[in-house]
C-alpha cells in the first residue's frame, strides 16, 4: 500500500482528543541540548502555531501535516552509528507517546527505535517505552483530564488578563480573547498551547509550577473541574515530584564490603526495594575513587536524561568528614553529595542519597541493669487565610526567575547517624537504618506517603530500637537518624510497582 495512504489511514483511525495529546508528547519541551542536528533556533513556530491554529479554526489541519511531516521524517531518516541525533530523540518519544496512547503506526519502522535505543547504549530494562514518557507531561495530562471545558477557557482568560506576558505574541492574538473549547479536543489543544507557552516563557518548568496553579486557582471550582476533581485537588497535583510511570528512577548502590559484616545483607536489602519501588538498579561493589569518576561519566550520558529520579545508597565505614572506600582511601563526603547532584541529566529531578557510614564515635549510651543485654546488634535481629496575606510583601513576577538553579536543589540527602556519632550494625544483617528504611518503605507503597514521611516515621522507629556495641564494653546505646533537604516539591512513593515489560529486542 502507498506510504501516504497509509499515513492518511492511521490519522483519521486517531480521535482528536488522542492527536492533541500526541502532538503535545512529541512537542516535549525539555529536549536534551546540545545534541548533534540541534540549533538554537526558536521552536515556536512548530509547537504552538499548530495549536492555536487548531483552536482558533476547530480544525486539525495543521496538526496532522505536523504529525505527517513527523512520519515522513522518521521514514526516510537513516541511524547513524555512534552519534546521537536531535532525530534520534524525536523518534525514541514519538514512539512511547504513540505507544501510551495506542495509535503506533503499524508502519512504524521498529527496527529503527532498536538501533537508537542501541546509540543511546540503553540496557534491556531501559528499553521500555515507559521510560521514555516525559513524566511532566504525564502530569500535565492528568490535570487536563481533570478540567472541564469551561474551567480550561477561565484559565485562558485569566493569561489573556496579563499583559505583559502576552505583549506581542502572535499565537495569543490567533487565537482571540473568547474560545469555544467546547469541540472534542479543543480543550485539549488549548490547555496544552498555555502549558506550552508558559514553558517557552520560562514561567514554568518541570518543578516550578506556581504560574500554572494561580491560573487553575483562578477558575470557578463548579463549572471548571470533572467530576470528583476539585481546584485544590488539581493543584495538589502539580505540587509533587513528577514520577508517574515506571521507572520510578534510577538507583545507585555503592557498598564497601571489606571490614563491614553483613554487608552483602545491605545490598541485597537495598536492590529488594529499589526494585519494588520500580527502579532500574545498578550496583557496585567496593567502590574505589576511580570507581566513583566512572560512574559519575557514565550517569552523564544522554540515556540518562529520559529518568525521573535519582538514588544513591552509599554504605561504608566513615568519620565525621569521611567515608572509607574498599583500597583503604577515603573522600570527603561533602565533595561526595556536592559532584552529584550538578550532573545536568537529573537537573530538576529529585536526587536523593542515603548517605550510610559512622560520623564519629561518640554514643547516646544508656545505662542501668535493665538495659544490659538488650540491644538490636545481636544475631536474632530481622526483619521483622487572604486578610493575612493582604499584609504580606507582594512579589511581582518581575522579581521572579526559575532559569538559573543551584546545584544542590532538588536534592535530599538522608544521613544514618548524626555528627560525630556512630551508625550501628547487627553482626549479619549490617545496617539497621538500611534494613528499618527498607521495611518502611516496603510497608508504606501502596499509602500514598512521601519521602520525608516515611523518613521522619524512620527516625522514630531507629531511636527506640536498642543497640550494643561490638567491642569489650558492649555498651547499649541508641542511633539517631536524619535528613537535610533541598525539595522543591513532595516526592511520593509510587502507588504500585509497575511491572517490566518484556523488551528483549525492538519494542512490540
Amino acid at each position: 500500500m502507498d506510504e501516504v495512504i497509509q499515513v492518511t489511514q492511521w490519522l483519521s483511525s486517531i480521535t482528536p482528543r488522542k492527536k492533541a495529546k500526541l502532538f503535545f508528547f512529541t512537542t516535549h519541551a525539555d529536549a536534551p541540548s546540545p545534541m548533534v542536528g540541534s540549533n538554537d533556533v526558536d521552536t515556536h513556530e512548530e509547537t504552538q502555531l499548530p495549536l492555536a491554529t487548531t483552536v482558533a479554526l476547530h480544525n486539525f489541519k495543521n496538526i496532522d501535516e505536523f504529525l505527517k511531516k513527523k512520519v515522513n521524517t522518521f521514514s526516510c531518516y537513516n541511524v547513524i552509528e555512534n552519534e546521537i541525533t536531535k532525530t534520534d530523540y524525536e523518534y525514541l518519544r514519538f514512539y512511547s507517546a504513540c505507544k501510551y496512547l495506542d495509535v503506533v503506526p503499524p508502519f512504524l519502522d521498529l527496527e529503527k527505535i532498536s538501533a537508537i535505543q542501541n546509540k543511546f547504549e540503553m540496557t534491556d530494562e531501559e528499553r521500555d517505552y515507559r521510560l521514555l514518557l516525559d513524566s511532566a507531561d504525564l502530569v500535565l495530562e492528568k490535570v487536563c483530564d481533570s478540567l472541564k471545558p469551561a474551567g480550561v477557557s477561565q484559565m485562558w482568560t485569566a493569561l489573556r488578563k496579563d499583559r505583559n506576558l502576552i505583549r506581542g505574541v502572535k499565537t495569543i492574538d490567533i487565537i482571540g480573547f473568547f474560545v469555544d473549547p467546547n469541540p472534542t479536543g479543543i480543550k485539549e489543544c488549548l490547555f496544552f498551547f498555555i502549558v506550552r507557552f508558559l514553558q517557552k516563557a520560562d514561567k514554568i518548568n518541570r518543578v516550578n509550577t506556581n504560574r500554572l496553579e494561580r491560573l487553575i486557582a483562578q477558575c470557578d471550582e463548579s463549572s471548571s473541574c470533572e467530576e470528583g476533581k476539585t481546584i485544590d485537588f488539581i493543584i495538589d497535583s502539580l505540587r509533587f515530584y513528577p514520577t508517574e510511570l515506571y521507572p520510578f528512577g534510577f538507583c545507585l548502590i555503592m557498598c564497601v564490603i571489606e571490614g563491614r559484616d553483613g554487608a552483602m545483607q545491605e545490598i541485597e536489602k537495598t536492590m529488594e526495594i529499589s526494585r519494588h519501588l520500580g527502579m532500574i538498579t545498578h550496583t557496585e561493589k567496593n567502590p574505589t575513587k576511580e570507581t566513583i569518576e566512572l560512574v559519575k561519566k557514565e550517569l552523564m550520558k544522554p540515556k540518562h536524561q529520559f529518568y525521573s529520579s535519582f538514588t544513591c545508597w552509599f554504605m561504608s565505614h566513615g568519620d565525621s568528614n569521611s567515608m572509607v572506600l574498599a583500597d583503604g582511601e577515603t573522600i570527603e563526603r561533602e565533595w561526595f553529595l556536592t559532584s552529584f547532584p550538578d550532573i545536568s541529566t537529573f537537573q530538576l529531578k529529585p536526587k536523593v542519597f542515603f548517605m550510610v557510614s559512622c560520623r564519629g564515635a561518640n554514643k547516646f549510651s544508656l545505662k542501668g541493669d535493665e538495659f544490659e543485654g538488650q540491644s538490636a546488634t545481636c544475631d536474632y535481629y530481622d526483619i521483622g487565610s487572604a486578610l493575612i496575606r493582604n499584609r504580606m510583601l507582594d512579589i511581582t513576577d518581575s522579581v521572579r526567575d526559575i532559569s538559573y538553579v543551584q546545584p544542590m536543589m532538588d536534592t535530599l540527602v538522608a544521613y544514618s547517624t548524626i555528627l560525630d556519632h556512630l551508625s550501628g550494625r547487627a553482626n549479619t544483617h549490617g545496617s539497621i537504618y538500611v534494613d528499618r528504611a527498607c521495611v518502611l518503605m516496603s510497608e508504606n507503597i501502596s499509602r500514598g506517603r512521601s519521602l520525608t514521611e516515611i523518613l521522619e516515621h524512620l527516625s522514630q522507629d531507629l531511636h527506640e530500637i536498642l543497640q550494643e556495641t561490638m567491642d569489650e564494653d558492649r555498651i547499649v546505646y541508641k542511633q539517631a537518624c536524619h535528613y537535610d533537604s533541598f525539595f522543591r516539591k513532595t516526592l511520593k512513593l509510587p502507588y504500585t510497582r509497575h511491572p517490566k515489560e518484556d523488551v528483549h529486542s525492538a519494542p512490540q
